[in-house]
């Protein structure tokens, strides 16, 4: 059986009798007190207020924005500008709160995996009672089959196999015995025994799991970035809002003036849509990593995926096969290796249950072609005493019968005493010990009687396929890939030596060493092994949280992937966390991605596909930005010049509408995404917008002013003008932010965006020449804007080179220095 790491011990509540519990169990007035001490054996859910976490997503700074603009829409009387404020507020509202309750679900899942009832001796006497009523203390019976209700040690002088595949996610069952501890949730797959429980609910493995769960999540960069995008047009508005204000307040103007003029410039600084625009492409970005079998739980994930820079990989399943292979055998001389994977076939048996006797029979079939030769006519299996099979084989046409066995390298050596090859097994094994395989000896009776060893097989669960080529193209993509195993330091090597990966594994019981946020020199040593590791070895739940947050702490963006539920906890921390192919309900509750294939490959491409989406977000963020302070600068420059509205309310909401809602397919927009890690570079973003919405102020101004002063046009006209101008001008500025080099450098704007565009701005055009909605506009002035816009267009495209290369040679005005990752411009 496995000698896979067991979950990390939980603690146990410290009863007197635990250590010699009684036959007859506790008696009633003893769980009485018990339960009313520690509670019922159950995990706790915090339960939260949806109300409360709906209206949680109208307090933060652009709902604020949206929010003032209502308000001061109510006050004027603006009844279509307030009912189309309010639609979208809600919209974007409710869009966030449905993005809601990872940490739930996956404690919903993990109370799945509990069983519901249990065998518990009482009062002398054997009961069935609701798991949530036992108590530490109580004395229970396990069997074949059965779910473990609590953490409890095993009273019986006994050996028996528990499948902890869904706690630990490793392959193999786990042989315990007398004194040792079974987890609840796990499944007994072999043997019975009583035990005595020594932990229960919020005390229990279960329990310390999701509190872990409870407690972990980081923010996402896209929120942040959307946070400070926010931020940073508040006080923007806030400022020229204030000088709108005063300007007003001076010149006399009435009250309900000075109210449509800050409403009119708090409208013109509401980035309405951005949230909205962002969701549409993570959802589309989402579909699109769904085709390559990575279903996205998480939208926001999606941005954090292309911006990792460490994954953490579970080993089994995901870098192996999940399945255990028979290796290059050892044989001694003279014995051939069909006799070898012949005589260990005919020791297995077919209905077995055991994993061992399956791949031996299957690996002799595949390899000698056909099943081993001679009838077994009778059989002993594998018992933990004399820890090995036998079989006697009558030969086809032959009196005679022979006898062959498998088990333990040590047994079967013993069991050869006399042959001089047997001498050999213990280096032998301790070979392939030392490369982290398990080793299974096969000896046979000759024609005297006597037992000869055939040779030695080493077991081990083999790299996959693609894992070796996966690794270097992830870390072609600057992503270093850490293994993250319960097996033993050995295995990982071995594994790491067969993949390309670093042997620089770290035995977890390094991060005993120093206590979580202590902040001493120790722990900031450990924090430095633990970035340069290429691998954890014998890793405990916690250890693998608390391996995510350092790293998190040291400024890395964190991949982890996982299957068990005790990867819940650092798939929940990960600022990406990925439940691999067949990962249990609780890890995939836990995690932003859920895997649909086996293998790292899917993880490769879909962190290509994520940098190309953050570039979509990044080229929409700046462009929204740039029209924002296009609009804003606009309105507050004509109203304190001129005490004049360059243009409606409405006309601004129309201008949010059409140009917004063309922008919604940027998310199927070409672009060439970083070769790096990425993440936002919200000043060098903030600076290019910034450059460009000034430009942007400075050409539609001039066109008011040729309107106003020149041609001498009707307050009507110059507004129609203006907006035009505006929507025109800046619709085609996405078009400008959309790449870094020359507006046609390639990939080549994608068909929807081209045509969305070109659909909204023929309905922007319609509407002035044609007048609907506003004064005429006439159609000789149309292609003057047409034109305008045009030249305005190469304009601030020389400005956004000249810009970029500025930031190029000032990187410290734009970048931490010694910054880990590529910057997203």
């Amino acid at each position: 059986m496995a000698t896979a790491t067991a979950p990390a011990e939980s603690t146990p509540v410290v009863m007197p009798d635990e250590a010699d519990p009684s036959p007859d169990g506790l008696t009633d007035a003893q769980v009485r007190e018990r339960f009313a001490a520690f509670g019922p054996n159950e995990i706790v859910e915090k339960e939260k207020s949806a109300l409360k976490e709906f209206l949680g997503h109208f307090w933060a700074p652009i709902p604020w924005m949206i929010e003032v603009a209502l308000v001061l829409s109510i006050l004027v009387r603006r009844w279509p500008d307030a009912a189309i404020i309010g639609v979208l507020l809600i919209v974007n509202g409710v869009v966030a709160f449905a993005e809601e309750h990872e940490a739930a679900n996956a404690i919903a899942a993990l109370k799945e995996r509990l069983a519901t009832e249990a065998t518990v001796m009482r009062d002398g006497v054997w009961r069935t009672v609701a798991v949530r009523e036992l108590v530490p203390g109580d004395r229970i019976r396990v069997r074949l089959g059965d779910v473990v209700p609590a953490d409890a040690r095993v009273l019986d002088d006994t050996t028996m196999d528990v499948d902890q595949a869904a706690l630990t996610g490793e392959s193999l069952p786990v042989e315990l015995s007398k004194g040792e501890t079974l987890y609840s949730g796990a499944v007994i797959v072999r043997g019975e025994t009583d035990a005595v429980v020594t932990a229960t609910g919020e005390h229990s493995f279960f329990g310390k799991t999701t509190a872990l769960v409870g407690e972990a999540g980081t923010e996402s960069h896209l929120q942040k970035a959307v946070l400070r995008i926010g931020n940073y047009l508040i006080l923007l508005a806030l400022a020229l809002v204030t000088v709108t204000l005063v300007v007003s307040i001076a010149r006399g103007n009435p009250v309900l003036t000075v109210l449509e003029f800050a409403l009119v410039v708090v409208i013109a600084s509401v980035p309405v849509a951005l949230p909205a625009v962002m969701s549409v492409t993570l959802a589309v970005g989402a579909r699109t990593l769904a085709k390559h079998k990575a279903v996205v739980s998480n939208l926001p994930a999606v941005e954090e995926l292309g911006s990792i820079d460490i994954l953490c990989s579970d080993k089994t399943g995901t870098l192996t096969e999940n399945r255990l292979a028979i290796l290059d055998p050892w044989v001694p001389d003279g014995v051939d290796q069909a006799d070898l994977l012949g005589s260990a076939a005919l020791a297995s048996r077919s209905e077995n249950a055991d994993p061992i006797d399956r791949i031996v029979i299957s690996t002799a079939e595949d390899r000698l072609h056909g099943a081993a030769g001679g009838a077994v006519t009778e059989f002993v299996p594998f018992d933990p005493v004399r820890k090995r099979t036998e079989a006697t084989v009558g030969i086809d046409g032959a009196p005679g019968a022979y006898h062959v066995s498998k088990g333990a390298p040590q047994v079967i050596a013993q069991l050869c005493d006399g042959d001089p090859a047997a001498d050999q097994v213990g280096r032998i094994a301790d070979e392939f010990a030392a490369r982290g395989f398990r080793s299974l000896a096969v000896a046979r009776t000759d024609e005297s009687g006597a037992w000869r060893l055939l040779g030695v097989l080493p077991l081990a669960d083999p790299p996959r396929h693609d894992t070796a080529d996966t690794v270097a193209a992830a870390q072609d993509l600057g992503v270093q890939v850490k293994m993250v195993t319960g097996d033993q330091v050995a295995i990982s090597r071995e594994l790491a030596r067969q993949i390309g990966m670093g042997d620089n594994i770290l035995n977890t019981a390094a991060l005993e060493k120093a206590a979580p946020g202590s902040g001493t020199i120790e722990e900031l040593e450990l924090a430095e092994l633990v970035e340069v590791a290429d691998g954890f070895a014998q890793v405990f739940p916690e250890h693998k949280y608390r391996i995510v947050k350092m790293l998190q702490e040291r400024g890395h963006i964190v991949g982890m992937t996982g299957d068990g539920v005790n990867d819940a906890p650092a798939l929940k921390q990960a600022n990406a966390g990925i439940a691999v192919a067949d990962a249990t309900d609780a890890a995939r509750a836990a995690a932003d991605v859920v895997l649909l294939s086996p293998g790292l490959g899917v993880i490769s491409k879909a962190i290509v596909q994520a940098r190309e989406i953050i570039q979509r977000m990044v080229n929409y963020a700046t462009y929204r930005i740039t029209e924002t302070i296009r609009v804003l600068g606009l309105m507050t420059l004509t109203i304190v010049a001129y005490n004049f509205f360059p243009v409606t309310a409405m006309m601004i909401v129309l201008l949010a509408l059409l140009n917004d809602g063309a922008i919604l397919t940027i998310a199927y927009d070409k672009v060439r995404g970083s070769h790096k890690p990425v993440v936002w570079d919200m000043r060098g973003t903030l600076t290019l917008a910034t450059v460009l919405g000034v430009i942007g102020v400075c050409e539609t101004f001039l066109i008011f002013l040729l309107g106003k002063e020149v041609w001498h046009l009707g307050d009507g006209t110059i507004q129609s003008l203006v907006y035009l101008s505006l929507s025109v001008s800046g619709q085609a500025t996405i078009f400008v932010t959309r790449t870094k080099g020359p507006f046609w450098t390639r990939p080549a704007p994608a068909k929807p965006l081209l045509i969305a565009v070109l659909v909204a701005q023929l309905i922007a055009t319609c509407v002035t020449g044609f007048g609907i909605g506003m004064t005429p506009l006439g159609w000789g002035l149309v292609g003057f804007v047409w034109a305008y816009a045009a030249v305005c267009f190469l304009v601030e495209d020389r400005v956004k080179l000249l810009t970029l290369g500025w930031l190029e040679r000032h990187p410290k005005a734009v970048a931490p220095e010694g910054s880990r990752r590529s910057m997203a411009q």
